[in-house]
């Protein structure tokens, strides 16, 4: 009876540990995008313009050329950790957080605003202010 109990209680959390990790999110996945300094990943989740900033420097790129931008930024700044210190979801899908990120290159109070567009939810801003 034990040895199945014991088995049980391991397929529930086992269970429980997949349904978290295949019903990740949006966020949940662009924030681990940026944890592994992944800008292939980011983009996979930009709109067609995304609003980026860096470093006091703010402009508007396409996906293309944001995924530049951010390669670049993440190959001087290789990301050691990640810490979502706060995240506000709307009604309609968006989603705003504020994050501090802290890299080989220095570390960052990191704002990551996603909206919904149609059926998907997309990157539609992503700043890296000096701390």
């Amino acid at each position: 009876m034990k040895k199945i109990f014991f088995a049980l209680a391991s397929l529930l959390v086992v269970g429980m540990f997949s349904a978290f990790t295949l019903f990740a999110g949006p966020f949940d996945d662009v924030v681990g995008a940026i944890k592994k300094s992944d800008a292939a990943g980011l983009s996979r989740y930009m709109d067609n313009s995304i609003d980026i900033t860096i470093g006091g420097k703010s402009a508007s790129y396409s996906k293309a050329q944001a995924e530049i931008i951010l390669k670049d930024f993440f190959g001087k700044n290789q990301v050691k950790t990640v810490e979502v210190i706060h995240k506000v979801e709307s009604g309609n899908g968006s989603v705003m957080a504020v994050a501090n990120v802290a890299s080989g290159g220095g570390n960052y109070r990191t704002t990551i605003y996603l909206m919904k567009k149609g059926n998907n939810t997309v990157l539609n801003e992503l700043k890296f202010e000096n701390k």
